[in-house]
């Protein structure tokens, strides 16, 4: 119940003031939320915590004796603070004036669809900010200036509603927070009625249905206003994705079609990308891309191979490429982008027919060698491949280490996870993503999955070991078809994992079953052949895998000079300066790959199921659904109609009752229709005149029974079911425009 004071609830007055300040702890609230994940991705939850508990208090305490512009001042030394904190973390970011051109760039990246998540720094970038946009919304609040905090929170909101980062629930609680301050912010100060709230849920339903509807950015998130320089889908139907984001999925179905043909010297996986952030629920890039430039070999011994992919799907946006590419050949050097750490994408894509050479120097894998590496890190590596999210669970630390019990060096450690996971989980693409951690419900709650489960499993526990790791895609050799070709399809996309070894570099580890993963990928070709279906085969392929004699030859090991570049051993390759030196992208700075996910959850091609798969609404459906439906009805309501449809249904249909109801309720649905299509009965008039009146205009007989028999039953206390019938059926004429059109004017 409303009252001119507030809201009472058992007995007990809310105010609208208090309403107005709860209001404000949700707007808050809502991008709080955001800046709490990515503290605990990075690490950082406890001192936000703490910061914005200082700025509720300092806020709380400092309403009562500061104007309004002193406030504003405070926030901006706030924010201002913050930012040069945040810029100190990185290597010549406290020099504000040459790196003007660098920091505004990259807040137009984030203003059009740059992941915050995608900062390489970003806990402390969320400890920067956090204390001034929790401060000035509070702080207008509990001064009453409730537009001004309304505006304050909301646009704190927007901006990481532009960067992609505020998912619809959060963004739908900061819109009812900053409607509920304005909405109760004025009923505090002007007195309120009931009326108004519907005035407020149809502002709500009209900002649910723009946020719905419309895109914030022109282009979108996955295509922003700048240009998207970092390269997409590696090919359809696959887990390849060069995109800065990678969300693991549910059950998926891989594309049988041939991608890329392969000349090459020698077998290997094909990398696409590596990520290096993992949110607990997928995996982020934090590195740009620069111009490609010839790069250093791997420190340790490593063996050549050269290789020509050419493309064979419709267009591809990836370049893949064995580890460790050094140089590209041919036309395509100059179309070639690299990122920082060490994969190639195209400036623009391929299509098909097009083709590209690469030379790599591909990192010995000498056991020996690797188990006498030793730990002695670079800083660079040792900090973003050894971070796991805060809420990493202790049961998988514990797992891991009791896995690595007998192992004595990282080498033993990698290959006694890699076999464990290979042994106790099975193979299967038809498979419920968690909702929790990953890698912790795969190892603990899961029986089976694919490729992207085992790597991410495998490199977060080798991180919670502090043993460098990445989580990296790209496709197998896929099917040889002679001695120096392969053929490879959608299929054959892959995540594996890279472990850092000093003095060797990156090594590969795959954890995926190899027999299990290649069975189901022949049964999917063999399935696609089978019913026909085009692009399933190239070079030769339909004719069966080309295999080796005993006397092909090891490929030449070589020992390249080592180094002690950090740039060798993957860090930012020319990107040391800059407010955001992680996102260096030659002519557009600050802006890294973007794009789709790289998991798509369809059906298991090998499963053999048909039909269609429903999927059941999400919560933030059935939310925004429930909303909606609830304002529509209030503006139904309050525009009456409501009313009108409710009138327009009870005058064509009646239910059946007792007889003298029936006739009661015909009479006033001949009265209403009758009052719609010419007037009113006066005050006083009785039914017989009423209808009487009405002769001149056409109202005919049926009328004037039916009033008769409202006389009947209404004074007389005499009807029967057949008057009742009777009364009915000729008011359902008359209304119905059944029989003679008099009575409908």
């Amino acid at each position: 119940m409303s009252t001119a004071e507030g809201f009472e609830f058992g007995g007990v007055t809310v105010p609208y003031r208090g309403l107005a300040m709860g209001s404000t702890a949700v707007l808050i609230g809502s991008y709080l939320t955001i800046l709490y994940d990515i503290a605990n991705i990075a690490g950082d939850r406890g001192d936000l915590l703490l910061l914005a508990a200082g700025a509720f208090v300092g806020a709380t305490l400092l309403a009562r004796k500061l104007p309004v512009w002193v406030a504003f001042a405070v926030g901006t030394v706030l924010f201002v603070g913050g930012m040069f904190t945040y810029y100190a973390t990185i290597p010549g970011g406290v020099d504000v004036i040459s790196q003007a051109g660098q920091i505004i760039a990259d807040n137009i990246a984030l203003l059009t669809g740059l992941s915050i998540l995608e900062m390489r720094k970003v806990g402390a970038w969320a400890l920067g900010v956090a204390p001034a946009t929790v401060f000035v919304p509070w702080y207008l609040v509990c001064r009453r200036r409730y537009v001004l905090a309304a505006a304050s929170g909301g646009i704190a909101l927007a901006f990481f509603v532009l960067t992609g980062d505020a998912g619809s629930l959060v963004t739908l609680a900061g819109m009812l927070g900053a409607l509920g301050i304005v909405a109760f912010g004025t009923m505090a100060r002007y007195g309120g009625t009931v009326g108004q709230i519907d005035v407020l849920v149809v502002a709500l339903v009209a900002m649910i249905l723009l946020s719905a509807t419309m895109s914030v950015v022109p282009g979108g998130r996955a295509s922003p206003i700048l240009s998207n320089t970092g390269g997409g889908s590696g090919g359809g139907g696959g887990l390849v994705s060069n995109s800065a984001r990678l969300s693991i999925q549910g059950s998926i179905e891989l594309s049988p079609k041939v991608q890329y043909t392969v000349t090459a010297s020698d077998s290997g996986y094909w990398k696409v990308a590596s990520y290096d952030r993992y949110t607990g629920k997928g995996w982020i890039q934090t590195s740009g891309s620069s111009a490609y430039e010839r790069q250093s070999p791997p420190p340790g011994s490593s063996y050549e191979i050269r290789q020509t992919f050419t493309v064979k799907a419709t267009r591809a946006d990836a370049m893949p490429a064995a580890w460790k590419p050094i140089r590209v050949l041919g036309n395509q050097r100059g179309n070639t982008r690299i990122s920082s750490s060490g994969s190639l994408s195209p400036k623009r894509p391929l299509t098909k027919n097009q083709s590209y050479s690469v030379v790599s120097q591909v990192p010995s894998k000498i056991p020996s060698t690797l188990r006498n590496a030793g730990t002695d890190y670079p800083s660079d590596v040792r900090q973003r491949y050894t971070h796991v999210p805060e809420s990493t669970s202790e049961r998988l630390k514990g797992r891991t280490a009791e896995i690595t019990n007998d192992a004595e060096n990282p080498y033993d450690e990698a290959v006694a996870i890699e076999e464990w996971l290979e042994t106790n989980k099975e193979y299967s693409l038809d498979v419920e993503r968690p909702n929790g951690n990953v890698a912790d419900s795969f190892v603990f709650d899961m029986d089976e999955g694919y490729c992207v489960y085992y790597a991410t499993s495998m490199v977060v526990m080798l991180r919670t070991q502090g043993i460098p790791a990445r989580f990296v895609t790209g496709y197998t050799s896929g099917q040889r078809t002679s001695e120096d070709t392969w053929v490879v399809r959608g299929l054959n996309s892959h995540a594996w994992v890279e472990v850092y070894f000093p003095d060797t570099g990156w090594v590969r580890f795959d954890p995926t079953p190899t027999d299990e993963r290649v069975d189901a990928e022949q049964s999917i070709v063999e399935t696609a052949r089978t019913t026909g279906k085009t692009g399933i085969d190239a070079a030769g392929s339909e004719n069966g895998t080309w295999t080796t004699t005993p006397a092909t030859t090891t490929p030449t090991t070589t020992t390249p000079t080592p180094t002690t570049s950090e740039e060798t051993n993957d860090t930012s390759n020319g990107s040391t300066n800059g407010a955001f030196p992680e996102r260096r992208n030659g002519n557009n700075p600050g802006i890294g790959t973007s794009g789709p996910t790289s998991t798509t959850t369809t059906t298991n091609a090998s499963a053999g199921s048909g039909g269609v798969h429903i999927e059941p609404p999400s919560k933030s459906q059935v939310l925004y659904a429930g909303l909606l439906l609830l304002g529509l009805l209030l503006i139904g309501r309050r525009t009456g109609l409501a009313e009108r449809a409710y009138r327009s249904m009870w005058v064509r249909w009646q239910p059946r009752d007792e007889p003298d109801s029936d006739v009661e309720r015909a009479f006033d649905r001949l009265e209403y229709h009758l009052s719609r299509k010419h007037r009113k009965r006066r005050p006083g008039e009785t039914p017989r005149e009423y209808i009487s009146s009405l002769s001149h205009v056409g109202v005919d007989e049926r009328a004037k029974r039916v009033g008769s028999l409202y006389e009947k039953t209404r004074y007389a206390g005499e009807v029967t079911r057949d008057n009742a019938d009777e009364a009915v059926s000729l008011v359902n004429d008359i209304v119905r425009g059944a029989g003679r059109g008099g009575t409908n004017g």
